[in-house]
């Protein structure tokens, strides 16, 4: 198979090196001093199972510079970036490819290819003027969820915090198995990132959204890992309560969770956490992930009917948060006081 990994940060970067690695057909696709990095020296990974002793010396191209058609593309874009993609990257998969969505949150794609009372219903919040929906059809979508904290510490450097629970969940939007996600699971597998097959991709979805919703947003206004929101008497109550939230909204829409937001919280309070994505976003000036994380929760809670006021609050913080970085040009990190 011929593989394009669009968006080498620190999932795209890990994921392509570690095809690499295992003598897969990988392009990577990075721009800036990402790029840079990756053409000169490679992919270093640092971690203590899927680390890697030496640089990995990876095939990488700007945008526009790919070479396909590919039979598989991983799009590791964050979700807010696929839209300005969508084109350019409709025109890179083979006939028969498949395009792997594995970001965080609530896709597009998400009343598509089941039966559901909300069925054709289009997310505002994830595409508002439904280029996705139109220019990716339900039968060349994979979608799935990364389970691997990773760090971009620096271009072309990624750090790897390893755990028990690390793996690439994947599913067809119809929640059928098929042969070729088994294959892309299993090519995975082999990389050195285990890679399973769900029959439902929604659900394997939200349940890392309860991490996502909570931590993301609570994390990136506080200035803290999931681990200090959940240590912290103040903030606690709020994270079970956000928590609950999101599980209240799943059901609403045919999702039921074996959650329980207490145990979840006290969890996240006993393991050492990385800064989230989100917070890494603050701390770089970028623009936040937020519309899939925690704005399409709050859509899908108005046209089920429920109540999300924990979830209201906090989105208006780091929505103004966000508008800070884009207005000010700015980034938002600690400084150490002498």
């Amino acid at each position: 198979m011929r593989i394009l990994v669009y968006g080498a940060g620190a999932i795209g970067g890990f994921l392509g090196a570690r095809l690499t690695h295992a003598g897969e057909d990988v392009t990577l696709v990075a721009r800036g001093a990402q790029y840079e990095a990756l053409a000169n020296r490679g992919v270093i990974l640092e971690g203590p199972r899927s680390g890697l002793p030496d640089p990995v010396k990876v095939r990488v191209c700007k945008p526009g510079e790919e070479k396909g058609p590919y039979d598989v593309v991983f799009v590791t874009l964050k979700s807010q970036q696929i839209a300005a993609a969508a084109q350019h990257l409709r025109g890179l998969v083979a006939k028969d490819g498949v395009f792997v969505f594995p970001q965080n949150g609530i896709p597009w794609w998400y009343f598509q290819g089941i039966d559901s009372k909300f069925k054709g219903a289009q997310l505002k919040s994830v595409d508002p003027d439904g280029t996705l929906s139109r220019t990716f059809a339900p039968e060349m979508i994979i979608g799935g969820t990364s389970i691997k904290p990773a760090d971009l510490v620096e271009p072309g450097r990624i750090r790897l915090p390893d755990a028990e629970t690390d793996a690439l969940v994947i599913g067809e939007i119809n929640h059928r198995v098929t042969p070729r996600v088994q294959a892309i699971a299993d090519m995975a597998t082999r990389a050195g990132w285990t890679g399973r097959v769900s029959d439902d991709v929604r659900k394997v979805k939200w349940n890392k959204l309860l991490s996502n919703a909570v931590w993301n947003p609570l994390g990136a206004i506080t200035q803290s890992t999931a681990r200090e929101c959940a240590e912290f008497p103040g903030t606690r109550p709020l994270a079970v309560a956000l928590m609950r939230e999101v599980i209240a909204v799943a059901a609403a829409v045919g999702t039921t969770l074996d959650a329980n937001a207490e145990a979840l919280v006290d969890g996240a309070a006993k393991r050492v956490s990385l800064p989230t994505s989100t917070l890494q976003d603050v701390r770089a000036g970028r623009p936040l992930e937020m519309d899939a994380i925690v704005n399409a929760v709050l859509e899908l809670g108005q046209m089920t009917g429920v109540a999300t006021p924990s979830l209201d609050v906090v989105a208006a913080c780091v929505k103004l948060l966000n508008k800070r970085i884009s207005d000010d040009r700015v980034a938002v990190r600690p400084v150490k006081l002498q």
